[in-house]
Formats: C-alpha cells, structure tokens, sequence
C-alpha cells in the first residue's frame, strides 16, 4: 500500500468526524517520521488539514537524564515526560483552541518548548513515536485517545542499518555507531517489539 491509498483509506475510515487520532508507532529506524511526513502531506493533497504531533518533544532534558543516571539511555521509555504528552493528546483530541507542542530538535538534542501549535479545526492528527502503543504504565493510557493506529514492523538487521546510516549522517564513526546502537536503540527495539500492543494497521518493508 502507497503512502496516498493509505491516506485514502483513512479518511475513508474516518466517515464525517471532525477530528481523528492516528497513531503511528515502530522501533528505532522503522520509519515513523517519514511515514507521518509522508501522510501529512498526502492528506493536503487530497483537500484535508492535517498536522504531525512527534512523541520525541517529550524527551526530558539532558539535565535531567544526568541528575538521574539515564543520560546513556536517551531513547528508553523512561526519559520521556509520558504523563504530560497524554495530556496533551487529551487536550488535542478534545479540540482544544491553539495548543502549542514542543518539537525535539535533533542539531540541539533538546525539546524546543512551543514550536508548532494545533487549532482546533486540524482534521487529522498525526502522532508519531516509539512508544505510543507500549503495555507499559503509563503509556498504556495512550492508545484509547487513538482512532486508528499504524505500526511499522521492520526486521532487526533493516532496523541496525538503518540506524547505522543516521548515525554516520551525524558525523560519528561506524565504533560509535555500533556502541551506540547495540547500548542504547537496539533495546529500545526490543522493548517496543515485545511490549506493544496490537495496531489497527501493521505495515512491513
């Protein structure tokens, strides 16, 4: 299924609602960000106000994560503020007037706090992250707020070059990389495969 017949069969699915949550959720390096940046734009296209609400302007910042002993594990479920991101999945799903959301900023490593803002006449929300699905407490309240939701099931070796090549794109050499993935977004990995629930929509390379 291209990006533009899945769009289609959303709006289909979403019938006359004024507003409708779609999750899209994955490992490290599935794609969940250029499959958000793709169906927003495929929503425009075909006549829809849409905009990407990504799970990583969430992230606690580094001060925290070192104040708590979680900086080497930037990227597990337990640095992210989870309570105040389902809140703010309440607030935009009750079609709140002008919500501003943080976005993580990836040249800064740190969340830049009111850098997009959602009106309440946005038909289609697209969240994206690691973890919108997972079982775990808090997280589990997350996927009720959802009208539909999308997981990317990418095999592990696809995931590891995949992140391999992001890493390198950063400047880091292939012995960064690998520390890096196999310490840190590999058990990301591991943990968003076992741990999430079933999506409405499960999509494979």
């Amino acid at each position: 299924m291209d990006v533009a017949e899945l769009a289609r069969s959303l709006i289909e699915r979403a019938g006359r609602a004024e507003r409708v949550m779609i999750a899209v959720a994955g490992p490290p390096g599935s794609g969940k960000s250029t499959l958000a940046a793709e169906l927003h734009k495929a929503f425009l296209v075909q006549g829809h106000t849409a905009v990407v609400v990504p799970m990583d302007g969430y992230h606690f910042d580094d001060i925290v994560l070192n104040a708590r002993g979680h900086r080497a594990r930037k990227g597990a479920y337990y640095t992210f503020d989870a309570t105040g991101f389902a809140h703010l999945l309440r607030r935009i799903k009750s079609r709140e007037a002008d919500i501003a959301i943080p976005v993580f900023d990836r040249t800064m490593e740190l969340s830049r706090a009111a850098a997009d803002v959602i009106d309440g006449m946005t038909r289609f929300i697209i969240v994206e992250g690691l973890y919108l699905l997972l079982k775990r407490e808090p997280w589990n309240t997350l996927k009720p707020l959802f009208d539909v939701s999308i997981y990317l099931d990418v095999p592990k070796p696809e995931l590891e070059r995949r992140l391999t090549q992001r890493i390198l794109s950063h400047g880091h050499d292939e012995a960064y990389a690998r520390n890096w993935i196999a310490s840190n977004d590999m058990l990301n990995a591991d943990e968003v495969i076992a741990n999430s629930a079933p999506a409405d929509i499960t999509l494979r390379p």
